[in-house]
């Protein structure tokens, strides 16, 4: 027998949480078979020795800001060379299709810029079909895609906060059916993002209910700050699924945390809506540091009309007077400059300020907080990442992310040279400090909330697992050292101890290299 690859000597975790096994892991195309005992009789065009090394399936990562950002850099090494092998794009309501109308499409990649990176010049598309088109086999991952409830307003009443009308609603769904018809897993909420944030929770109920007859799931980035309490964002969500029977995937579960013993509420809430029947899941990242787009740092009423009239609100004294008298912390971040820095510079001017606090760029610029942003995001055209720095309650993370429902998204922005540590640590972290040196979980559980699990959650059940015609999406690994040093200071370092990367069935990162090849997939929902 000839296989394409054939992987000797390690320690096979399947996915599953089981123990490992000792088994060699062929591939034979895209597609993985196990050998035990004597393969010597085995012939391979390429033979890894995996002794004293882990074999597991590739990471998948629940929830990616890669959208724009891998387009244009189909090298993807920050993400690659952690182990993942598929991503899940169109979270927190900021996907890119469907997007009938070309400005409206212009308009969107422009105002999203600082959270999933600039949309590569000439780039055009309209329905789903035709965007998922474009990452096929020219990227190195595959990708699987759920549909902003944002791009589903803005198709049908444009980007201001209006009530919505039963043509309206029609409208919606009709563009929701249509794109999880060309394959989209389920549809996405960012409620703080606007204009997505301005649908109420009628409106989404009745999308969650589109996504509930198709068998879809609906990944939720919460309405932070609504309710007196900091478990009320998420009661609004479990409250549609309890409405509709949608799957709900609630995503980074523990972000904006700042208070121990937080997690019992949070993990209780989840446990109850369980017990009733309600299928509810979730994701975390191991860090305290958070990013999002920088317009985030002003008051969301700025961001009522699109991006022109952002544009014209920064512009603007009268605009920046009435940014200057919000008080809420959560609508004026640039009160707190030296909470968080920014990242993504391009104009020559500003690139020195690439990872620098806002404090100390208002002070070399001579202005206030507010008056530096404004100007920044002016001659940067919106594109610019807010990176905080305390963000999370680690003790928070840690009790979430070791809970049997919590998958791994590494929310990592991809914007500049500046990101939060996430962005290229996220899953070796995971292994290493969080499995090898805290022991906070097995390593089999951790490989599962890694893999099996989220793909579960997705329902592709060809993949995340080692199995006997499972997909070959694989990582080789050494657990003693496989670890991420990414840090606030020095974010953009490669992951130690993960030598090789494989994607179905081709080498994507060899012996710690990241190659040529892009052999991702656009993965469709299974009907």
């Amino acid at each position: 027998m000839s296989l394409d690859l054939l992987i000797r000597n390690g320690r096979v975790y399947d996915g599953t949480g089981s123990s490992w096994i000792r088994a060699d892991v062929g591939v034979d195309g895209d597609t993985l078979a196990l050998f035990r005992g004597d393969t010597s009789h085995l012939e391979a065009g390429r033979v890894i020795d995996a002794t004293g090394l882990a074999v597991c399936p590739g990471f998948i990562d629940m929830h990616a800001h890669s959208t724009m950002a891998i387009l244009a850099d189909p090298a993807h090494e920050p993400k690659v060379r952690q182990g993942v092998t598929t991503e899940l794009i169109g979270v927190d309501g900021n996907s890119y299709a469907p997007f009938p109308s070309s400005d409206d499409l212009d308009g969107w990649s422009v105002m999203n810029a600082g959270l999933d990176g600039r949309r590569p010049p000439g780039m055009q598309w309209s329905t789903v079909a035709e965007y998922l088109d474009l990452y096929d086999r020219s990227v190195p991952v595959n990708i699987a895609y759920v549909i902003g409830n944002t791009p589903l307003r803005v198709a049908t009443v444009g980007w201001s906060d209006v009530e919505l009308t039963d043509e309206d609603v029609a409208a919606q769904k009709h563009l929701l059916q249509e794109g999880l018809d060309q394959g989209a897993f389920g549809f996405s909420t960012g409620l703080t993002y606007p204009p997505g944030s301005f649908a109420d929770i009628d409106e989404l109920t009745k999308l969650a209910e589109v996504a509930a007859r198709n068998g879809a799931m609906h990944v939720s980035h919460v309405r932070y700050g609504a309710g007196p309490t900091f478990t009320d964002p998420f009661r609004e969500v479990i409250e549609i699924t309890r409405r509709t029977g949608a799957p709900l995937h609630i995503s980074h579960y523990a972000s904006l945390s700042k208070k121990d013993g937080e997690f019992n509420d949070l993990l209780d809430l989840v446990e109850k809506a369980r017990d009733e029947g309600l299928q509810v899941s979730f994701d975390a990242y191991p860090y305290n540091q958070g990013g999002t787009r920088a317009i985030v740092a002003v008051s969301d009423w700025i961001e009522e009309g699109g991006p022109d009239r952002i544009l014209e609100h920064l512009s603007s004294p009268t605009s920046r007077a009435r940014l200057r008298k919000e008080t809420d912390p959560r609508q004026s971040r640039w009160r707190y400059p030296a909470d968080w820095h920014l990242s993504g510079f391009e104009h020559p001017d500003y690139q020195h300020f690439e990872g620098v606090p806002l404090d100390q760029i208002a002070a070399a610029m001579g202005l206030d907080p507010l008056d530096a942003l404004c100007d920044l995001l002016l001659a940067e055209n919106l594109g610019l990442s807010y990176v905080g720095h305390d963000s999370n309650n680690m003790k928070t993370v840690r009790q979430v992310l070791s809970h049997d429902l919590c998958a791994v998204g590494s929310d990592a922005l991809l914007v500049g040279s500046a990101p939060s540590p996430r962005t290229y640590g996220t899953f070796p972290k995971m292994l290493g400090s969080l499995v090898r040196d805290e022991g906070l979980m097995t390593i089999e559980e951790a490989i599962r909330k890694m893999t099996s699990y989220p793909a579960g959650l997705l329902g592709i059940p060809d993949r995340g697992v080692i199995r006997n015609g499972a997909k070959a999406d694989l990582v080789v690994f050494d657990p003693a050292t496989v670890g991420s040093s990414a840090s606030l200071q020095d974010p953009c370092q490669f992951p130690t101890g993960l030598p090789n990367v494989i994607v179905n069935g081709v080498l994507v990162v060899d012996n710690f290299r990241r190659t040529n090849a892009t052999p991702g997939r656009a993965l469709r929902r299974l009907r």
